[in-house]
């Protein structure tokens, strides 16, 4: 089974966390059940793309989709191996596009724990 870590800032606050935070009990509920459906798949990319989804033109940055109600929301990650995935930040989705400043984040987020190592 694969792990999911989030991202930790250098003041130790982490991004995802403080997101997960701010839902209530029941959209928190369906996030903690995708999350758990992503650990234990045995191969990310047989997940239905309602669930996990490569984010096309990133530097390897994919998408966690949870759908709750007539609420969208996004956590986006990368693999780090097969056995671990680092969430990087957490959003309430609100348009059809995954805003840029999200991917950004995550891109940088991505590249600052890859050269830390």
């Amino acid at each position: 089974m694969r792990q999911i870590k989030f991202y930790e800032l250098a003041s130790g606050k982490k991004p995802v966390e403080d997101f997960l935070d701010s839902l209530n009990d029941k959209e928190l509920q369906k996030v903690i059940w995708v999350l758990q459906l992503i650990k234990e798949a045995p191969i990310l990319q047989q997940l239905p793309t309602i669930y996990y989804k490569p984010l096309t033109g990133t530097d390897g940055i994919d998408e966690i989709r949870i759908k709750f109600g007539n609420n969208q929301f996004r956590i986006l990650c990368f693999e780090v191996n097969n056995e671990l995935i680092l969430a990087t930040n957490g959003f309430r989705k609100k348009d059809e596009k995954v805003p840029k400043k999200e991917i950004k984040l995550a891109e940088q987020r991505k590249q600052e724990y890859l050269s830390n190592g």
